[in-house]
């Protein structure tokens, strides 16, 4: 049996006030356009227009909120590469449709 590896993102962001977001991301820029979507919620500020996701953009925003205390909130954007078993079949499959 062969494998293939899917990268998958989770993001969690959370405070003292109640429970965790925690959410799985396919992409690396919905992550981050989920972390900067997270905090601008939490902080009551607009929406970021839509453009391209920057997550330089994102991590300041997110280190600023969490600044506002440090003791009880938190987040993480992480990366998580999956190995994924692939049958005999599944393989003959993937060939062919090439």
């Amino acid at each position: 049996m062969s494998f293939e590896v899917v990268t998958a993102y989770t993001l969690l962001v959370g405070d003292a006030d109640g429970p965790p977001t925690v959410s799985v991301h396919t992409t690396a820029d919905d992550a981050w356009r989920a972390l900067d979507r997270e905090v601008r919620e939490r902080c009551g500020m607009r929406p970021r227009p839509r453009r391209r996701m920057d997550a330089d953009a994102a991590t300041r925003l997110a280190n600023a909120w969490r600044a506002g205390d440090p003791e009880s909130r938190y987040w993480n954007v992480a990366v998580h590469r999956l190995p994924i078993p692939l049958p005999v079949i599944a393989r003959e499959a993937l060939a062919l449709d090439r």
